[in-house]
Parts: structure tokens; sequence; C-alpha cells
């Protein structure tokens, strides 16, 4: 498949240049929220020149014209992703938007935290639990590494972590946790 316009299903779509809030971050389903009123269910064109690492196309998305990728950027809703953004035009309507407190920049500074920075933050907090050993999210993935079932728990609750929770009741890894 050659870069070009496409028609394609946003769910495999990472927007380029741009980056919205997770959802367990503060202001995370508020951008959701704004992302699925610009395209949810209607016809969109994506230009696009790469794939990710992940397989998924980055690209400019487009639904009757509207860039909606800068349009995050202008309403607040999302963050220009300094480290591959090349459009100037994306950090104008950003400082704009932050100018203004639109949307995440009416957030305190503490709230107001980029994905990028939120993940690394979340890695590298130590965590302390009644037995008093820290645990830190980003250093263990599967239930085999994982010690007791409050670690468990840690990296499902405070890491996000769900593969621990493989049939969806809330207890990870039930072979520690019975």
């Amino acid at each position: 498949m050659s870069p070009s316009a496409i028609a394609i299903t946003l769910p495999v779509v990472v927007s380029a240049y741009v980056v919205v809030a997770r959802k367990r971050q503060p202001y995370g389903n508020k951008a959701r929220q704004a992302l699925a009123d610009l395209a949810f269910k209607k016809n969109a064109t994506v230009r696009w020149s790469e794939r990710d690492r992940y397989g998924r196309v980055v690209g400019r998305v487009f639904v009757d014209g509207l860039d909606v990728n800068a349009e995050m950027v202008r309403q607040g809703h999302a963050w220009v992703y300094r480290q591959y953004a090349k459009d100037e035009s994306l950090f104008t309507l950003e400082n704009e938007a932050r100018a203004a407190k639109r949307g995440l920049w009416a957030l305190s500074e503490a709230d107001n935290m980029p994905p990028w920075e939120w993940r690394r933050a979340r890695r590298n907090k130590p965590n302390s639990v009644s037995t008093g050993k820290p645990f830190t999210c980003g250093s263990k993935r599967y239930c085999r590494e994982m010690q007791t079932c409050e670690e468990a728990r840690f990296y499902l609750s405070k890491c996000g972590l769900g593969r621990l929770d493989g049939d969806k009741d809330g207890m990870p890894c039930e072979a520690i946790c019975r």
C-alpha cells in the first residue's frame, strides 16, 4: 500500500503529530468524547505516510474537509507531539488554546501533563502497599512474574495491566489470588 489519502477504519489510525490524554489520565474521557464528536461513525479520509512500530497507520484525519488533528489541538483537547511534529500551524493552535485556557489547558499544572510524561511518571512512581514493599509500574508484565496477589492487584489497578485479569472478573492472576 503506498502512502496516499485513503478511507480507513479509525481504530487503526494514529493521529499524526498530536496526542490525546489517555483514558485513565485527567481529562482523558473528555478528550475521547471530543474526538468522538468530531469523527465517530463519520466518513473520514486519512492522509498518511507511515506506519508506527505497531503497524498502525499514522496520518492526518479529515472529516468533511476538517483536519481533525488540528481541530483537537485548537479546541484544547490534544497536545502537539513535539518529538514528531513538523507542522508549525499545530504549535500556533496549541499556543492559542493554552492562552485561552481551552480544554485541557484549563486544568491545574499538575493535571495538565502530556501522555508521554504521564506514562513515564506512572512507570517510575514507587507505590507502597501494606507489606511496605514498593511496587513500580513497568517492571513486570505477566502473572508468572508476580510474587504475591497484592503485587498483582497493584499492577492491575495502578498500572493498567489488564492482561493480568484474563477472564475480566476483577481478580488478577487467579493462580495466586484464589
